[in-house]
């Protein structure tokens, strides 16, 4: 097995996937997740760098974080923290009830605040870390809001593999089209082709193996390029 996959700890994700489920997380099951986190975490920085250094920048910025989601998609992951951030506020639209009423900002947050939110602080060393290594550093908001994508990310990774293990396997089939407004559409590819098992697990029903995340991370990532380095990374690393 090669070096732990910094800067996101196997002892980080435990405690993540602690938050939502009672199933034990294998040490192999645990660096995957913390790859995967690691590599959507750097594509999203390197995102935000190039969008600065059009300006002459080094430091980022919530700004560079918007026109890196702007211009690649596929890095727009962690979205349940975009209500919770000032950053997104106005920028992903009103929500309404089933009467035509405009949710307020407080109820769509809900009553009680989720963990994954909460738990956003926890990520704080390790985006700083990941940041320096980039060259780079970021404003205060802009690393909160690295801490909130990267807790979401994480904490969605976590529930998708414990479903896996629940429902013994992957059943989620059909196709996929990606499209880029202005550009011709993208032949449809089957859902399978994620990296998702299309067959049934194996192993116990009481652990998250490797396998499980691998899957999970093939469902959550629906860009291409995003998902085959994040999988080829994580093998690499477990």
């Amino acid at each position: 097995m090669t070096a732990q996959p910094a800067p996101f700890t196997p002892a980080l994700v435990k405690a993540v996937f602690r938050d939502v489920t009672p199933l034990h997380v294998s040490r192999p099951a645990a660096w995957t997740a913390a790859s995967v986190t690691r590599t959507v975490l750097t594509e999203i920085i390197d995102g935000a760098r190039r969008a600065a250094a059009e300006q002459s920048r080094r430091k980022l910025t919530p700004g560079d974080l918007i026109s890196a989601i702007d211009r690649n998609v596929e890095l727009e992951v962690g979205d349940e923290w975009y209500v919770h951030s000032p950053t997104f506020r106005g920028l992903t639209g009103d929500l309404y009830d089933a009467d035509g009423v405009v949710v307020p900002l407080r109820r769509r947050r809900g009553t009680r605040t989720p963990s994954a939110v909460a738990g956003a602080h926890r990520f704080e060393p390790g985006v700083r870390k990941l940041l320096r290594s980039r060259g780079t550093t970021a404003v205060p908001r802009m690393v909160r809001d690295l801490d909130g994508i990267a807790s979401v990310f994480l904490t969605d990774l976590a529930r998708n593999a414990a479903m896996t293990v629940r429902e013994g396997g992957v059943r989620r089939f059909g196709a996929v089209t990606l499209e880029t407004p202005g550009e011709p559409a993208a032949p449809p590819f089957p859902k399978d082709s994620l990296g998702a098992q299309a067959t049934p697990r194996r192993g116990d029903r009481r652990t998250v193996d490797r396998d499980d995340v691998l899957a999970a991370t093939g469902m959550l990532l629906f860009g291409r390029g995003l998902r085959q380095r994040a999988l080829t990374e994580a093998r690499a690393h477990s």
